[in-house]
Order: C-alpha cells, then structure tokens, then sequence
C-alpha cells in the first residue's frame, strides 16, 4: 500500500517538473516567427527550372532523335526479317539475323550511354537550381525577418505559415 503511493507521488512530480520545464519554452517560442516551404514545388514551377529543362532537351534533343531512328531501323529489319525469311536462303538470312544482333546490341549500348549522359547532366541542372531555391529561401528570410523556415519532413503548416509562393515570386523576379 506504501509502495503505491510513493509511486504515485513520484509520477506525479516527474509530470510537474515536466510541465515547469515545457511551459516556458512554449511561451518563448510564441516570439518567433516561423515559415514553411515547400522544396519541391519550388523546384517545379521556378522558371529557372523550366529554362534547365529546356537547355537539357536542346541538348540532347538530337541525340535522342537519332536513338528513335535506329529503333525504327531495327524494327524495320524484323519485320523485313519475319516476313521474308521463308523465301530467304539461309545464307542470306543468317547475314540479316547478324545485322540486325549487330544493330540490337549497339542500340542497346548507345541507350545506356545516353541515359548514363542525360541523368549526369540532369543533376549538374538540378544542383545549380537547388542552389538558386535555397539562397532564394534564405534572402525571403532575411527580408521578412524569419527566425526559421522548415522545409519537407513537416506535418502540418498553417497556410499563414507557408511561405512557398513567397519565394516562387521572388525566384520570378530573378529570371
């Protein structure tokens, strides 16, 4: 019986001293002036990220023309291949079966190389954008006086808190 009333008497204190050190943390933090942004959405609709993504799509914009049409050239050597490989000498169609391995496999290798080369290139973009979001966020701070401006792993953000169509302005003034 003693036992559980000093167990009681300690949760009890461990609750008050609790609630003593909560309180005025609380209380200083109404002080503070606290955004939100959302990264992502910065990301998508800066107008500096529509101009990398038009310089990427320059760039390798005939490089992927070219892909297209060495797979319709493949394609073109099947379906020549399926139909006319009855009436072919099987000289001539093991020619054509081997032109046409030849052209699979240098597609093949010609697609991972363009991949390898547009997702580099797509990261160099997308690091220099990311730079321009996060001094874009850090200047919209400094200028609207905010102690702390949290980003993604937020739960909820009132929309007086959320300052991401704050900055997108400001990123569009910077074009």
């Amino acid at each position: 019986m003693m036992h559980g009333v000093i167990t009681m008497k300690i949760k009890m204190a461990a609750a008050l001293t609790l609630l003593l050190t909560v309180l005025p943390l609380t209380a200083s933090a109404e002080g503070y002036k606290i955004g939100f942004v959302s990264v992502v959405k910065l990301i998508e609709l800066a107008p500096q990220g529509e101009v990398a993504t038009k310089k990427i799509e320059a760039e390798f914009g005939p490089r992927d023309k070219a892909m297209r049409k060495q797979q319709e050239d493949i394609t073109k050597l099947q379906e020549d291949l399926q139909k006319n490989a009855l009436v072919m000498k099987a000289s001539q169609r093991d020619k054509k079966q081997a032109e046409l391995t030849k052209m699979e496999r240098r597609f093949k290798r010609e697609t991972e190389e363009f991949r390898e080369d547009y997702n580099l290139r797509r990261n160099e973009e997308l690091k220099v954008l990311q730079k321009v979001v996060r001094e874009a966020i850090n200047e919209v701070g400094k200028e609207n006086n905010f102690d702390l401006i949290l980003t993604e792993s937020v739960i909820y953000a009132s929309d007086r808190a959320n300052i991401t169509e704050l900055v997108l302005k400001k990123l569009r003034s910077k074009k």
